[in-house]
């Protein structure tokens, strides 16, 4: 593994384990099997805020390469059940930056403000324009619905790396079906579908 990526896996892992303060440039170089005082790390990154930037960097360029709507399949109780794959998938391969993020960016706004809006941008937006583009739902508000859908998704991850617990320590396979159930209720019965017919599937009557 070349040195750069060495110093940007270890430091996550020790950010997130550790805290970012409480990380030293000395601890970063002995994880990689260096000498504490080497300043071999300066050879790669300015600073330790530098490396951070890295980490960060890191998992934006994780959700720019996982914007993947265009996978999602015409059904769309499969279509919402790849949607957790994805966004669970994403976060847990990236658990480590996600705990970092969540305990220690408050602390460098510059950094928070980058992430948020990739997150908005590749995850909260491309959610919205699917449902807008969706000719079996109907929905008065897709971006709040986005919105609204998402946060009860991501929410199960955060709370699992921040406390090791689950909503309810209810275990993932039942979250993600009850979460694709809602799901289709809200985006199924939010009015008649464009062919006249409701949620059922049958025909709306009109006076």
């Amino acid at each position: 593994m070349p040195p750069r990526e060495r110093f940007v896996r270890e430091a996550a892992r020790l950010f997130a384990e550790r805290g970012y303060a409480a990380t030293s440039v000395g601890d970063i170089q002995q994880a990689c099997g260096l000498t504490r005082g080497s300043g071999a790390l300066y050879k790669h990154f300015s600073s330790k805020r530098a490396l951070l930037g890295e980490v960060v960097g890191m998992h934006i360029g994780t959700m720019r390469a996982g914007e993947a709507a265009e996978q999602l399949p015409d059904d769309l109780a499969d279509a919402l059940r790849l949607v957790v794959q994805l966004v669970w998938g994403g976060m847990r391969r990236d658990h480590q930056v996600l705990r970092v993020m969540l305990r220690d960016l408050d602390e460098h706004p510059d950094l928070l403000a980058e992430v948020w809006e990739e997150v908005r941008r590749s995850v909260y937006d491309e959610f919205t324009r699917w449902l807008d583009h969706r000719t079996d739902i109907r929905v008065t508000d897709p971006a709040a619905t986005s919105a609204v859908l998402l946060a009860a998704l991501t929410y199960y991850p955060i709370l699992d790396t921040l406390i090791g617990h689950t909503p309810g320590d209810i275990e993932a396979d039942r979250f993600a079906e009850a979460w694709v159930a809602q799901a289709l209720a809200v985006l199924r019965g939010a009015g008649p579908a464009p062919d006249g017919r409701d949620s059922a599937g049958t025909h709306q009557h009109r006076d």
